[in-house]
């Protein structure tokens, strides 16, 4: 967990009762998350992409269990397409004779089979509307270093109270009723904001929020993404900033879990390159957070990714702040991630061989369905 930031001159504020706390390991997070969970007095709303049927999942759904027994309001929405073959059918049905409300977002149907593709991407835990956790972890050992080893993913989750985390449980009410458009009344005073991806004014919230700061960026952009298969408009937003003098700097894993996407994203890679953007591929492991951080004074972190599943498709939920300690801290984090990575060559990627080429071009020609 990042506690502290050296950056400057960038002041640090004074603690208060909504701070936010970052989370770059799986254990720590857990930990932070099960303690959560067991400490709860009336109600929990959980919210996942992926429930694993391993060591993690186990002890989230013991957890759960256990406060539903004792009484409390415990909701869990799964997402059935994320969860496929992992929350099987003994870990949910133990849930659900515990008195664990548990729901699958969009099971197939064949009356609607378009709608199997509009996934439930968000990570979301609330509890006692006081409390709440949001990121890119999912609930599998995969993001664990004490079951998966060194080889564990690189995420980044944050926890926060007061304001935000009723925000978070309005949120997380309107979906569970099946309302997936809400969003909070808008407060120009509050230096942070939930926002879903998708809402009735806009289908496409995230992907607007990008373009506006990218293209008001005057000195640096920096980019986490697991990833990267950008739409026209992102290109467009990133070639504009670099002609502009700002420096864009990207952030992707070398080695992805999805081969598909990867491809894809390398398909963008000349022409950006060639523009002047800079593309780091993170070494150690397998890169699974999803960051941006414009001129130090912007920064959102959240479930989505730089690609058309959650900018356009999937439903999704990010952080967006201003808070000048939460962009220094994450900034912090971006530089410490470089010391990892590896910078693309502009000259050598453009003598790469036929068969990666066309690898690429099937990866981009499937890019809407990734």
């Amino acid at each position: 967990m990042i506690e502290s930031c050296s950056c400057n001159p960038l002041p640090k504020p004074e603690t208060r009762h909504d701070a936010i706390q970052l989370y770059t390991e799986g254990d720590q997070l857990f930990e932070a998350m099960l303690k959560a969970i067991a400490g709860a007095q009336k109600q929990i709303c959980m919210e996942t992409y992926i429930f694993a049927d391993d060591e993690v999942g186990h002890s989230f759904a013991h957890a759960l269990s256990e406060r539903a027994k004792a009484g409390l309001e415990v909701r869990l929405l799964v997402d059935a397409l994320g969860s496929l073959f992992q929350f099987h059918r003994s870990l949910g049905s133990e849930l659900e004779r515990s008195g664990v409300q548990v729901h699958h977002f969009h099971r197939w149907q064949w009356r609607e089979p378009l709608r199997y593709n509009r996934r439930d991407h968000r990570k979301l835990l609330v509890v006692d509307s006081n409390e709440a956790f949001l990121g890119g972890f999912n609930i599998h050992r995969q993001s664990s270093q004490r079951y998966f080893g060194a080889t564990r993913w690189r995420d980044t989750h944050a926890s926060f109270q007061g304001g935000l985390a009723q925000q978070a449980a309005e949120l997380f009410d309107a979906f569970w009723r099946g309302d997936r458009q809400w969003l909070p009344k808008d407060d120009e005073q509050k230096n942070s904001v939930l926002v879903p991806n998708q809402t009735r004014l806009c289908r496409q919230r995230l992907a607007c929020i990008y373009a506006d700061f990218i293209g008001s960026a005057k000195e640096q952009v920096c980019l986490t993404t697991p990833y990267f298969v950008p739409d026209h408009r992102t290109q467009k937003v990133l070639l504009t900033a670099v002609k502009r003098g700002v420096e864009v700097r990207l952030l992707v894993p070398h080695t992805s879990d999805v081969r598909l996407a990867r491809w894809a994203a390398n398909a963008v890679y000349a022409r950006l390159l060639d523009a002047g953007v800079r593309i780091f591929e993170y070494l150690p492991r397998m890169l699974h957070a999803k960051v941006a951080i414009v001129d130090g004074k912007w920064a959102t972190l959240g479930t989505a990714n730089l690609d058309y599943r959650s900018l356009f498709q999937n439903y999704e939920l990010n952080l967006v702040s201003r808070d000048p300690d939460l962009c220094c801290r994450l900034q912090t984090q971006f530089e410490a991630d470089l010391t990892e990575a590896s910078a693309v060559c502009a000259t050598r990627w453009r003598q790469r061989r036929w068969v990666p080429r066309l690898a690429e071009l099937l990866g981009w020609s499937v890019r809407r369905w990734l």
